[in-house]
């Protein structure tokens, strides 16, 4: 199913507002973190989440299916 424009935009949007969300939890997490060691796995999650999303509001998101290794690569099988 082909992704539209529309539909990419509204990706990019969403996207946006995840950032923006997820920013100030990351924050938050990141003062927790010093007294706490513990949360540092749950404040890199927020982080990739994060990273995750920047990458779809950049031109490069909407290329994702690329990613995917050919049916016949070695790699493929290894999954």
């Amino acid at each position: 199913m082909a992704t539209s424009q529309a539909d990419t935009e509204r990706a990019r949007d969403v996207a946006r507002s995840l950032v923006q969300l997820l920013t100030s939890y990351e924050e938050e997490l990141l003062t927790l973190e010093a007294g706490a060691p513990a949360i540092g796995p749950l404040r890199r999650a927020v982080g990739m989440a994060i990273a995750e999303a920047c990458y779809w509001i950049s031109d490069e998101g909407s290329g994702r299916g690329a990613w995917a290794p050919p049916a016949g690569d070695d790699a493929h099988g290894a999954r």
